[in-house]
């Protein structure tokens, strides 16, 4: 019988943790800035799947993985230099919707116009 009070109370705290709503994403805020990484992977993916055409998903990411790894900073430098670029951009984005978001609620939000 212990057991059974056991999972009452397991339940229980699941459920009070689970009643905090996620707050909603908002469709128009700004993207976040991509990773030299990424910016890497997106121009090395279709190279890696066309030399290894057998590769899945997870395994074309291993591979891009571990090129990125063996590549030395010189190599990495142009992906370096857009994501520093990216990164500027998306704080700049950023600020202002950031400074849109406060005008529209410190207005009222009925003055969108001005």
């Amino acid at each position: 019988m212990p057991k059974d009070s056991t999972r009452s109370r397991k339940a229980a705290e699941k459920g009070e943790k689970g009643t905090r709503a996620k707050a909603k994403k908002d469709k128009n805020a700004p993207k976040r800035a991509l990773s030299a990484y990424m910016f890497f992977s997106q121009d090395w993916r279709e190279r890696i799947k066309a030399e290894n055409p057998d590769a899945g998903f997870g395994e074309v990411g291993k591979l891009l993985g571990a090129k990125w790894k063996e590549m030395d900073d010189s190599e990495k430098k142009p992906y370096v230099e857009q994501a520093a670029k990216d990164k500027e951009r998306a704080e700049e984005e950023k600020a202002a919707y950031d400074n849109k978001k406060a005008d529209a609620s410190g207005s009222g939000g009925d003055e969108d116009d001005e």
